[in-house]
């Protein structure tokens, strides 16, 4: 069973960066999909990026294209995301998330695996 435990969350100032790690435990992780959402304060979870299981292939919702950058490294179990030029409106707690079934790219749907969450605070 694959465990995610996010971690690089914080309070940075608009127009800064941020680097989210995502460590997954467990023998499969390298062969599943997986994907950064997050949930900001009275609003539903959102899809923010996807990467599939070699990083070949990878999606991002309208609001983040361009700033943010998924990416992986299957040797360290780890997923990533860069977050650039940040506003007040990224302001969430971020969430990694799998999609469990081995090889699957469905990316904006389908994840079974989450983990606890880290925040992010973009100060205007």
């Amino acid at each position: 069973q694959v465990q995610l435990v996010e971690s690089g969350g914080g309070l940075v100032q608009a127009r800064g960066s941020l680097n989210l790690s995502c460590a997954g435990s467990g023998r499969t992780f390298s062969a599943l999909a997986m994907a950064w959402f997050r949930q900001a304060p009275g609003k539903e979870r959102e899809f923010v990026a996807a990467i599939n299981w070699n990083g070949g292939r990878t999606d991002y919702s309208d609001s983040v294209k361009g700033r943010f950058t998924i990416s992986r490294d299957n040797a360290k179990n780890t997923v990533y995301l860069q977050m650039n030029s940040l506003k007040s409106e990224d302001t969430a707690v971020y969430y990694c998330a799998a999609d469990r079934t081995i090889g699957a790219f469905t990316p904006r749907y389908g994840y079974d695996i989450w983990g606890q969450g880290t925040q992010v605070t973009v100060s205007s």
